[in-house]
């Protein structure tokens, strides 16, 4: 007899069903794992053998094969513990085999049968919602395996707990029905929360109102934004202003963030991602930290910052080969990580904001503290970036040193996260509105049809760009940055020239 069990493998956020196979067959006494299986699932069978013994049930003096089908894709995880350990009980005749044919199974197990939460449980239970299947899974992860929609969930803390379910002689609860996601971006609502959770408001940083202006357009158009400045001018600081001015999550962008943390096991326990990710790697963080891979591909943090912001301090010092691997992901919005024998795509649609120092002392322009290798310094220190990637960031902001006079305590404070939000969300709402994006993923094929310019500010940015040497990249990151600023400013369907003048104000010499 063969008994079948449903389990899934993943490739990135992506879900394939995979067949967990056992057979009983007369032989020598053995137990045996084939289909690719990593070395998590091949040490499986020591834990479903102690887990069972643990139970009171032998492993049957037979020769016991588990196949994981198809057989030419990888297994990666201890998820197939579970759906290895129920298996072998429909082979052994203690379950019903065509009722578990009617779930999607994943779980670790300890060696006392206790059950463990797993990565992936979230895209796992929308693969059963799709098939018309419910889910069994770990009682930790089985709120989080709700948020998938209506489904039947069993989520027991035991193997014993399942068996007794099956039998009849004990009856599973539903996990605790969940609340709506959370409301869309189009509803009208305040960004008190992620301000809350921030910690950081736009009041706090006096002076600078040049670079809150250009973080105000990076926020309603999601455009990449390089803030330069000496140390102390405040460039961290502002940048962790950025998420709280953004609009909250919608629900489908709740979900997609929240499949690809579940996939990294980093998804809070039962709940979602409700705030759009900050991920802020360190500038000696590798190549694989920040784009994914490893030995199993997990996720980088250009993946985790999907749907959110992903920060870069003191970008020159990362390594040359971790900033140019932006470059594909920043055009296109997705992170493929290649291998041998496929190639695994994770979600990256991620809104860029750096910071660096003008030149390696910091000081370059500084009348207070003169570099005293300039210009050679800044140079030597600016070639670090390439221009392709330079040419994939929208704005480019000078942050002069403050003033001490600046933070005295007489100066007025600027305005809240909170007034700005307000406005960043309008704006966002109108480009939703009329091409159904934000501006600054407005496809070159759509722009002439999205962004209308005056003839006025056609011609002055045909010469401004002609003068300044813009890349055709460069020239339609312009004309998305000015429609965003023509939503701020006003909201007519035309750009204006004083939009274009605003916008070629965030151009610099590294932008060229």
């Amino acid at each position: 007899m063969v008994a079948r069990i449903n389990t899934v493998t993943f490739e990135g956020v992506d879900v394939q069903p995979v067949d967990v196979q056992v057979q009983i067959a007369k032989g020598m006494p053995s137990f045996s794992i084939v289909g690719l299986p990593d070395k998590a699932v091949a040490e499986s069978k020591e834990r479903v053998r102690s887990a069972l013994h643990a139970l009171g049930i032998s492993m049957p003096s037979k020769r016991v094969t588990i196949n994981l089908a198809p057989a030419d894709i990888a297994k990666e995880g201890s998820h197939y513990d579970l759906p290895i350990a129920l298996g072998l009980l429909a082979a052994m005749d203690i379950l019903p085999a065509d009722t578990l044919a009617n779930f999607v199974v994943m779980g670790e197990l300890s060696l006392d049968a206790a059950l463990r939460p797993v990565a992936g449980t979230l895209p796992a239970a929308m693969h059963a919602v799709a098939n018309d299947k419910g889910m069994i899974c770990p009682k930790q992860s089985g709120n989080e395996a709700r948020w998938a929609g209506e489904l039947d969930i069993l989520a027991p803390d035991n193997l014993i707990q399942i068996v007794n379910h099956m039998k009849g002689a004990q009856l599973l609860p539903q996990p605790d029905a969940l609340p709506d996601l959370l409301p869309d971006a189009a509803s009208d609502q305040d960004n008190d929360a992620a301000t809350t959770a921030l910690q950081q408001d736009l009041s706090a940083l006096k002076g600078q109102e040049t670079a809150k202006r250009a973080l105000e357009i990076a926020a309603a158009g999601g455009h990449n934004i390089l803030l330069s400045g000496p140390p102390g001018a405040g460039k961290s600081m502002l940048a962790g202003c950025l998420p709280g001015i953004l609009p909250p999550l919608t629900s489908r962008e709740a979900l997609e963030t929240s499949m690809v943390h579940s996939v990294a096991g980093t998804l809070p326990a039962g709940g979602l991602v409700r705030q759009r990710p900050f991920r802020d790697p360190h500038h000696s963080a590798s190549l694989p930290a920040l784009v994914g891979g490893g030995h199993k591909a997990n996720p980088g943090d250009i993946s985790l910052a999907h749907n959110g912001v992903l920060f870069l301090d003191e970008l020159p010092e990362f390594s040359r080969a971790t900033l140019e691997s932006l470059r594909q992901p920043l055009e296109t919005g997705k992170a493929v990580i290649s291998r041998a024998n496929h190639h695994v795509t994770y979600p990256a649609r991620f809104q860029l904001i750096a910071a660096m120092n003008p030149c390696k002392c910091g000081f370059l322009g500084d009348a207070k503290k003169q570099c005293v290798k300039a210009p050679a310094c800044a140079r030597d220190y600016q070639m670090k970036l390439s221009g392709p990637l330079l040419d994939r960031i929208d704005l480019f902001v000078d942050m002069p040193a403050v003033e001490i006079r600046d933070l005295s305590g007489d100066t007025p404070s600027g305005e809240k996260s909170a007034v700005v939000a307000r406005r960043v969300l309008t704006a966002r709402q109108a480009q939703y509105e009329r091409q159904g994006t934000l501006n600054a993923h407005i496809p070159a094929a759509e722009i002439d049809h999205h962004i209308r310019l005056a003839d006025d500010a056609r011609a002055f940015l045909l010469r401004s760009a002609e003068k300044l040497g813009i890349s055709a990249r460069g020239y339609h990151r312009l004309l998305r940055v000015a429609r965003t600023i023509a939503d701020l400013n006003h909201g007519e369907t035309t750009v204006t020239q004083a939009d274009i003048a605003e916008c070629l104000g965030y151009r610099s010499s590294l932008s060229g």
